[in-house]
Parts: structure tokens; C-alpha cells; sequence
């Protein structure tokens, strides 16, 4: 237990609840229905609208082994490959295994797949896997599916909501268990300003932190603020380094940052092409697949591309499709294309990689088990052990689906061994308050990551990128003395607490820690690619890196001795069900 909390006004009010889940993604929402269906009083809380997070945006689908001739043993295999020898192999095996049943409750609470005129599941193909095991919904809207019908299930079942609220910090009781957060409502909630939700279970189910790279697919609400609040708590992280970059990105030219429209990868299960300007494609003879190969692959073989030609992107071909497939199969991603001048029906779609999604996060077994006792972690949030080096396509939105049911067990199965017992937060004369980062830094820290932690990596550009991001920290740590001006820092003065300060501070931590494991982890290995170590070193790092907080705000790194993700705490553990 760090005792390390944001600036910010102690709470002005508070709700009681035995659960509460910060986060309404697909991992949030099936957490917060479980535990509420177990009989637990459960609030979720979300930092913009019940719908807003990163969920909704996913295009591909939801990968399960649903088809004839599919097995669950067929898509562990696929995981293990993609995940470049750092998958816990257990924990995929519990993917794979209770995966399928976990979509088929998904459809029972009223999520409508894609189907074929026979009334059976469509399924298509995406990178690195070998059978089309791919649920997909309205063609390329899969995830805004998944969250209207997660979102009206939470409004139909009366679940307690907070919109618009940020979370800040972990409160823990006097025995360092979770008694709650802190959160600040921004405006247009029940309630206003900073306050707390009192509960002796804590779901983290935040999502990502693709905004600490300039260009990313991701939201503007992913910057990081379950795996920077679990930190200050004394929680572990691992596998940080590993951020996956989607290799089909709309490139809408060299300026542009924040949120960019992807390009799924179906459009490729489906036969698209990658070519460079002379329409030649690259891809074929690099991979058994191809334009298939796993999303590092297809990334590194894209930038290795744009080096050879000094072009700034390269091309996505599927004008073959016709424009009744485009408009049938893919209407999000061409009216996205439309909308900034590219017709895909027409022409070829200009491509890059960017930032996409966290390998890694907050370190949790198989229930979803953090380190600190009382809070889990699910979703892109959380690092299971599933994904290991590189994400599989489309196992994302299983794995919140099946983590989070496992969580909910979890939870109905320690509180019933315990019922009534409430734990209320330790009082804390002199909290140790982590240094704000104004909002005009966080500019710069995305300018540092994706310079010096992008795609391509040395240690060179990584050992820049970390010293510029300790010089932050530092000037901030001055600034909160009264004693300096420098990046992150204005007019000698520290940021004041706010929305935007708060967020800065998250993405300096999660940087700080991404650049740190990133410049630790000599070797190529999935999505971390080192030009400096371009060879896998099974030897000395098929092992993960895991990093907590001290108390001084110094990271902590060590390695694992295996792959293998361990029970975290002692807890009861639930019933098996029906697979």
C-alpha cells in the first residue's frame, strides 16, 4: 500500500453499494449485470455516457469457436501463436473454453449477431486465425451492438449509474483492503464535484490508454486512469511494453492526432489487399497468411514498407468487393472513408499503423484477482495473462465477457462466506499526493511516446523518451515544492486539480511505465519491436516485467520466472458452472 492519491478535494458526499464497477464497456457492463443478478447492491460508474467507451467502437467482432469443425483447442492454438510465447497458457485455455457459452448468454440478454438465411451465426476471419470464428454485428457496428444491448440489460435491471464521473483513487481500510473509490462528477450527474462510492468490492473495467500516443484508435476517454489509480494503491502492472498497433488506420496525413478511424481487420478476412503506390503487394511471401498474419506482423511488415519507399503510408485495395458488399458488410468503415474523401468502392484506402490496444495492465489472475485484496481488474484494463505479447484479433471482447462472469462468481462467492461485513476507508492524516501535470504537457508526453515508444523501438529512442518523461515528473514534483518551471509546468506553479490535470497526471504514469518496461525488455517480441535487438530472446525474456509504484513515486521493476500467472489473494472461490 503506496498511500499515494491525486490532488484533489476530499468527497462532499457518498453512496453505499457491496459492488462498484468503474467502467461500462462490454468487461464492465457484464461484470455490473452479473453482480447484480447475484444479489449484490451494485453502482457503475463511467466517465462519459453509458455507451461512450471504447467498446462501441469495435468493428471486427468477437471471436469464439462457434462454427462446425471449430474447437476451442483450434482457437488456443491461434492465441498461443499470436501471443509470442508469453500467454499464460491457463488462462487462454479458460478463453477458449468458456468462451462460446459466454457469447451465447451475450445473445440470450439480447445482443443480435449477424446471421445467415438458415438463422445460423455468421463468422468471418482475421489475422492470425485459421478457421472464420468471428461474430460480427450490422457488418463492422459489432460493438456498438454489444453496448445497446449491455447498456438497455443495466437500464432494464434498475443498476445504479454514474455518468460522467472520473474515477481518482482507491480507498482502503486500515487492513489495506478495498473500501471504495473517490470520483469526480463532471456537471451532469446526480451529484457534483468529488465524492465517493463506500464498497468493499472494486471492478476496474476502464479500458485502455491509447491516448498517450498522438494517434490512436481509441476514444478520448482512454488515458489510462484504472492502471495509473491501481498503481498509486500498490497494485502491480505488467507487460506494459506490449501495445498493439493496428496495422489499418485511415492515415489522414502526417498532423494528424487523437482518435483515427480504423479499418477493420474483416476488411482483410474478407480479401482485401495491402499494396504500396505501385499497387504491389508487400505482404504476400513475409507470412503464411499474408495480409492475415498476426496484427504485429502485418504492422511491422506495413512500416518496413513505408521505410523502404520513405512514404508515409501505404494502401488497403478492396475496390473488387463492389459497392454492394462495401455498403452490406462494411457501412461504418465506408462512411468513415467518405467522410474524409477516400471511396473504397473506388479506390484504394490509405493505411497506417497506430496505436490500438494494451496488451498488458493491471496484473490479475484467473477471477480477476488484483494484488491489492477487494479490487479486481477486467477487460483492456487488465493483464490476464491471455493476450501475452500481441492480441489476437477480435479475443478483446471475449475476454471482458469471460472475466468479467468469473469476477461476478468471485465476488457472490466471498460475499456470501461474509455477508453484511462493510469496510469503511482508513482516515489518512498526511496522504502522499502525487505532483498534478498541467494540461498543456500532455501534448508533449504524446509527442515523447510516440516518437520514442511507437511502433518501431531502440534503445536509444527509449532511453530519450524515459528521460524526457522523468524530467516532468521531476519539474512537477519542484513545482509542487514552489520551487521550479519546466515541462509540465507553468509559471512555476503546479497544475491545479481538474478534469484535464488529473487525466495528464494518469498518461505521465502509464508512460513512465511503458517506457520504462519497453527500454528493460531487449528483445523483439510481439508487438514490442526493438531495432536495436531485432531477435526473440526466449532465454532471458520468456518471463513477464512487472512494475509497481513506491512509496517515493520511483518505479519498481522485476521479472517473473515464467509465463504463468499465479492466484494473487486468498478468496472463496465459486461454484463450476455450465461451460
Amino acid at each position: 500500500m503506496t498511500g499515494i492519491r491525486l490532488n484533489a478535494p476530499a468527497p462532499g458526499w457518498a453512496i453505499e453499494a457491496d459492488v462498484v464497477v468503474v467502467g461500462s464497456g462490454v468487461a464492465g457492463l457484464t461484470a455490473a449485470l452479473r453482480c447484480a443478478a447475484a444479489g449484490l447492491s451494485t453502482v457503475v460508474v463511467t466517465k462519459a455516457r453509458l455507451d461512450d467507451g471504447s467498446t462501441r467502437w469495435a468493428q471486427g467482432g468477437i471471436a469464439a469457436a462457434l462454427g462446425e469443425g471449430d474447437t476451442p483447442e483450434q482457437h488456443l492454438d491461434d492465441t498461443l501463436v499470436a501471443g509470442a510465447g508469453l500467454c499464460d497458457e491457463e488462462a487462454v485455455r479458460t478463453l477458449v473454453t468458456e468462451g462460446p457459452g459466454a457469447v451465447r448468454r451475450l445473445i440470450a440478454s439480447g445482443a443480435r449477431f449477424d446471421t445467415s438465411a438458415s438463422g445460423e451465426i455468421e463468422l468471418t476471419r482475421e489475422g492470425g486465425h485459421h478457421r472464420r470464428r468471428i461474430a460480427h454485428a450490422g457488418g463492422d457496428a459489432t460493438g456498438a451492438e454489444i453496448s445497446r444491448a449491455l447498456v438497455d440489460a443495466v437500464r432494464d435491471a434498475g443498476l445504479r449509474t454514474v455518468e460522467n464521473a472520473l474515477v481518482l483513487d482507491l480507498l482502503l481500510d486500515a487492513e489495506g483492503r478495498t473500501a471504495g473509490i473517490t470520483l469526480h462528477v463532471m456537471g451532469e450527474g446526480q451529484h457534483d464535484g468529488v465524492g465517493a462510492v463506500h464498497a468493499p468490492y472494486v471492478v476496474l473495467a476502464t479500458g485502455g490508454m491509447g491516448q498517450v500516443f498522438s494517434a490512436t484508435t481509441n476514444p478520448a476517454v482512454s488515458t489510462g486512469d484504472g492502471v495509473a489509480l491501481a498503481l498509486r494503491a500498490g497494485a502491480q502492472v505488467s507487460d506494459l511494453e506490449f501495445v498493439q498497433f493496428h496495422p489499418t488506420v485511415l492515415y489522414l496525413g502526417p498532423d494528424s492526432e487523437g482518435q483515427q478511424p480504423l479499418v477493420s481487420e474483416a476488411v482483410r478476412g474478407e480479401g482485401a489487399h495491402l499494396v504500396d503506390a505501385d499497387g504491389v503487394r508487400f505482404m504476400a511471401g513475409q507470412h503464411e497468411l499474408a495480409e492475415l498474419a498476426p496484427r504485429d506482423i502485418v504492422a511491422k511488415g506495413i512500416m518496413r514498407r513505408m521505410q523502404e519507399q520513405g512514404a508515409t503510408h501505404m494502401y488497403l485495395d478492396a475496390r473488387h468487393f463492389g459497392a454492394a458488399m462495401w455498403e452490406q458488410r462494411f457501412p461504418t468503415i465506408l462512411a468513415a472513408c467518405r467522410s474524409h474523401g477516400v471511396d473504397p468502392v473506388t479506390e484504394p484506402v490509405p493505411v497506417a499503423p497506430a496505436a490500438h490496444y494494451a496488451s498488458g495492465g493491471v496484473r490479475a489472475d484467473l477471477h480477476g484477482r488484483t494484488t491489492v485484496p477487494g479490487l479486481y481488474a477486467c477487460g483492456e484494463v487488465a493483464c490476464t495473462g491471455v493476450h501475452g505479447a500481441n492480441r489476437l484479433a477480435s479475443n478483446s471482447l471475449l475476454e471482458g465477457l469471460v472475466f468479467a462472469e468469473r469476477i461476478a462468481e468471485s465476488i457472490a462467492a466471498e460475499h456470501a462466506s461474509s455477508p453484511g461485513v462493510r469496510r469503511w476507508p482508513a482516515e489518512i492524516a498526511e496522504p502522499s499526493l502525487l505532483p498534478l501535470i498541467a494540461p498543456e504537457a500532455r501534448a508533449e508526453i504524446q509527442r515523447v511516446m510516440s516518437h520514442g515508444a511507437g511502433v518501431l523501438r531502440s534503445a536509444a529512442s527509449l532511453a530519450g523518451a524515459v528521460r524526457e518523461l522523468e524530467a516532468v515528473h521531476a519539474n512537477a514534483v519542484l513545482a509542487q515544492q514552489g520551487a521550479a518551471n519546466g515541462p509540465g509546468v507553468l509559471g512555476g506553479k503546479s497544475a491545479e486539480p481538474g478534469v484535464e490535470s488529473w487525466e495528464t497526471s494518469n498518461l505521465l504514469c502509464v508512460a513512465r511505465v511503458l517506457a520504462t518496461a519497453a527500454l528493460e525488455r531487449a528483445e523483439t517480441r510481439g508487438c514490442h519491436w526493438r531495432d536495436d535487438r531485432p531477435g526473440r530472446d526466449d532465454e532471458t525474456w520468456r518471463r513477464h516485467l512487472v512494475v509497481r509504484l513506491a512509496p517515493d513515486r520511483s518505479l519498481v521493476v522485476t521479472r517473473t520466472e515464467g509465463t504463468a500467472f499465479p492466484p494473487t489473494v486468498p478468496t472463496v472461490r465459486p461454484a463450476p458452472r455450465e461451460r
